[in-house]
């Protein structure tokens, strides 16, 4: 086999590629975990998360993956019974669903198309039928990941307070946190499940939990079996944040040095950026001729974007080019969409040479595969990335 050089473009939705400052954060000798210096640094980093999730409220770190962090938001707000509203908006949303139920929980679930995000005018009418007031949470996945499609929090905010109804409000933000605008407080969030392994740009393991305090008043009352997820234990007051085991020490050097890093861009610039980019893969895949999978352009999402291949072709042969052709690994087509769709990632440490040379591959990957498309599309980005191209 020919050896290879350079590196390889890692365009997956998560994890995404790590910046050398980050890789070198993590290459740190262990240290007491309940010495002075580690208790320090985790200050930094729970001080820094609430300015990430734009909140007041403590933001809980788990050594997990999302799902685990899902789990702690199922387990702390809810008890074995309870009704919780769930919107279908592709997998993702089909495996919270999921755990949900193996839980023990009553899940109703709004069904989708999962070219849309939740319906906000939906959600209004279940919660107004509700008359009991017996759906204990709304959960929502902010930016769903399999689909490339974005639900808007805020309006699904408002259509809860249209209903007058007490529901919490469950948001996952793992694959919007730190790359789409996203408000903890202003929105009136009450549950946002994070992970480090996106916008956050570290390595998978660490997962996280916003809690307001309506949150934390429902796990006083729960009864759901829970030990390691416990935010009782995790704050007992309620307010100051904590680890109940071992921290993810190295993880957490990590943390800090992205959250420096995004502090030091801004986070309106960060979205900004993210939107701009994302905005030149859509016109790549416009100029293509190829369809995005998001719908409405109100809901494409600025992190990842999934592109339907046309009927008769394998997006599988696309990704597989891609991947040993060209070094740029592309994300699969999950459950509904496998087969049917690529995604493109285009979150975290990227700039637009980076997204051009993802594109120029793709667009190479395209022909390979004998995908039916406009080789103009990169020009398109390209024109949008230098300000050529118009919103007309």
């Amino acid at each position: 086999m020919a050896a290879r050089r350079g590196r390889q473009f890692l365009h997956t939705p998560g994890p995404t590629m790590m910046p050398d400052r980050i890789l070198h954060a993590l290459a740190r000798p262990a240290l007491d975990h309940r010495g002075p210096e580690f208790l320090a640094l985790a200050e930094r980093c729970f001080a820094g998360l609430k300015r990430i999730f734009r909140t007041e409220r403590p933001v809980l770190i788990y050594p997990a993956a999302g799902h685990g962090a899902w789990e702690a938001a199922l387990v702390n707000t809810c008890s074995p019974g309870d009704r919780v509203l769930m919107c279908e908006t592709g997998a993702f949303s089909q495996w919270w669903k999921d755990m949900a139920a193996a839980l023990g929980l009553a899940v109703d679930y709004l069904p989708g198309d999962w070219r849309h995000g939740a319906d906000p005018e939906a959600i209004e009418a279940r919660l107004a039928a509700d008359g009991g007031r017996d759906i204990r949470a709304v959960a929502v996945v902010h930016n769903e990941t399999s689909t490339g499609v974005a639900s808007r929090v805020a309006e699904i905010r408002r259509a809860i307070d249209a209903a007058g109804h007490p529901a919490l409000l469950l948001v996952d933000t793992i694959s919007s946190l730190a790359s789409i605008d996203f408000r903890m407080d202003e929105w009136g969030v009450d549950v946002a499940v994070g992970g480090s392994q996106k916008g956050l740009m570290l390595p998978p393991g660490l997962g996280f939990t916003g809690v307001s305090e309506k949150a934390f008043r429902a796990a006083q009352a729960g009864t759901a079996r829970r030990s390691y997820w416990d935010w009782r234990d995790m704050m007992p007051d309620g307010e100051t944040a904590g680890f109940v085991c071992t921290p993810p020490i190295n993880l957490m050097f990590g943390l800090a040095e992205a959250i420096d890093m995004l502090e030091e861009e801004g986070l309106e610039a960060c979205f900004a950026r993210h939107r701009r980019l994302a905005e030149a893969v859509r016109r790549a895949v416009a100029g293509w001729g190829l369809e995005l999978n998001a719908l409405d352009a109100r809901e494409a999402s600025d992190s990842v974007s999934a592109i339907l291949v046309p009927e008769g072709h394998e997006a599988e042969a696309v990704r597989r080019i891609a991947r040993e052709r060209f070094d740029v690994v592309l994300g699969v087509g999950i459950l509904k969409l496998a087969g049917r769709a690529f995604r493109i990632g285009h979150l975290g440490d990227l700039n637009a040479p980076t997204v051009l040379g993802a594109l120029a591959a793709v667009q190479a990957s395209l022909a390979a595969a004998g995908v039916p498309h406009d080789p103009r599309g990169i020009a398109a980005a390209i024109d949008w990335l230098t300000g050529e191209a118009t919103d007309e």
